[in-house]
């Protein structure tokens, strides 16, 4: 750093002492020289703020320049030919053109930047290689959901995260639904985008690409993320088997929290709370504080008591997780059932049947 430093220094008083005594714009010496350190100011702000931008940033920012200069260049050859005699208007235009389409081309091309597969250019910018591009693409259950900001308040998700515009579009006609219900899913998947936007450590971007051919948002999120090779995050059980068929890879938040919840393991003793009666004959029904169903057998006559089980079995499934287990009486305890285990359960029971 120290030898930055004297380099910068260096530079500002070259600028500085060329402008002393070459006068530009035959400003007097003291001036121009001035004028020159300030220059040279100005350009070292520049580079340090050009080390806090990705190579992909840069190079799409030089790119996007490039062609909004050629393009304003173009234009300017018309617009010489259509006003052959405009000698203060043409040179104005010229101008103008050429800043707002180098101007233009920049930002649009900075912003595109980040989607730049560098790994496609044969290791040129090994400095560069991240393997696959790190975008995920959110689409409109799992932004309803809510569940995707806590997240990535966490930590988990990094990277950026892409909301197509065709996904908003979709979530603003859910919010503006007649139906009550519908609304405030779409108003809540809209307080969720602007929860996840708030969060520093995220880069969310708004995508403007579009599929007009295709009517089906699924379809429209598995050809983007096609596209741009990267990830659909979701927790829609359909578009998650669509996309794998596709080849397209999907973060399923209902799998990750199935993944989560805790191992249990056949002839493990576990404590539960009958809740209703079975399918089966001489069933019971318990749920853990997730929601997974236990179903134990010859607990039918347990309901609404609190008693141990032994696990016989655990299917996985993809909707979720069932435990089934077995209880003895000779080897199973029954314990008091909490008050918050009886209101739950009266709450859930159905309404006595008045007399005859």
């Amino acid at each position: 750093m120290p030898d930055l430093l004297i380099l910068r220094i260096i530079f500002v008083l070259i600028l500085g002492s060329a402008g002393f005594y070459l006068r530009p714009f035959n400003l007097d010496g003291p001036y121009a020289g001035i004028a020159g350190a300030l220059l040279g100011c100005a350009i070292v702000i520049f580079e340090l703020r050009l080390r806090q931008v990705s190579l992909k940033r840069l190079i799409g920012a030089a790119f996007g320049s490039v062609l909004g200069i050629l393009g304003a260049y173009l234009v300017s050859l018309v617009l010489g030919q259509a006003l052959p005699n405009s000698y203060n208007t043409v040179p104005f235009l010229d101008v103008l053109l050429l800043a707002l389409m180098a101007y233009v081309g920049l930002v649009l091309g900075a912003q595109k930047g980040d989607m730049l597969n560098l790994a496609a250019l044969g290791g040129l910018f090994g400095g560069e290689k991240a393997g696959k591009p790190a975008f995920k693409i959110l689409d409109t259950s799992v932004i309803i959901d809510g569940r995707i900001a806590d997240i990535s308040d966490t930590g988990f998700l990094d990277g950026v995260l892409v909301i197509p515009q065709f996904v908003l579009r979709e979530l603003q006609m859910v919010a503006d639904s007649a139906d009550s219900m519908k609304r405030n899913r779409g108003r809540r998947g809209l307080d969720i985008l602007q929860r996840i936007q708030k969060m520093t450590h995220l880069n969310v971007q708004i995508l403007e690409d579009d599929f007009p051919n295709i009517r089906e948002v699924d379809m429209k999120l598995i050809e983007l993320a096609k596209m741009y090779d990267c990830k659909i995050v979701t927790n829609d059980f359909n578009l998650n088997k669509v996309a794998q068929l596709h080849g397209v890879e999907v973060l399923n938040i209902n799998e990750l929290a199935n993944a989560l919840k805790p191992v249990v393991l056949p002839g493990e003793t576990m404590r539960v709370f009958i809740l209703k009666e079975g399918k089966e004959y001489n069933q019971g029904v318990a749920y853990l504080d997730d929601g997974t169903m236990v179903v134990v057998d010859n607990a039918k006559r347990m309901i609404s008591k609190t008693i141990d089980v032994g696990v016989t079995s655990v299917l996985q499934t993809t909707a979720g997780k069932m435990i089934f287990g077995r209880f003895d009486d000779r080897i199973h305890h029954v314990h008091e059932a909490s008050p918050r285990a009886q209101r739950e359960h009266r709450e859930s029971a159905p309404a006595p049947s008045s007399p005859q």
